[in-house]
């Protein structure tokens, strides 16, 4: 199998690393395999996770949900 030494890796990206492998309770050689997967192949879209995250943005600038009428309204505004 391959092996690659990676150089020059700045102090803050390689903390980030650190807490994510150890979060995900993984060696530092196994995150960054996983990142560089995640990065080159993409990852399959998880929907809970994406409507959660977008509840949250929602919950923190305080938008009301699109309703129906509302996303009508703006397509006929943006026509004119």
């Amino acid at each position: 199998m391959p092996a690659f030494t990676l150089k020059g890796i700045p102090n803050d990206l390689y903390d980030l690393l650190k807490q994510r492998a150890a979060e995900n309770r993984r060696s530092i050689n196994a995150e960054m395999l996983v990142c560089l997967e995640e990065a080159l192949q993409g990852r399959p879209a998880n929907p809970t996770e994406m409507l959660a995250k977008v509840d949250a943005v929602r919950k923190r600038v305080r938008m009301r949900p699109f309703t129906e009428a509302s996303l009508d309204s703006a397509k006929r505004h943006g026509r004119q």
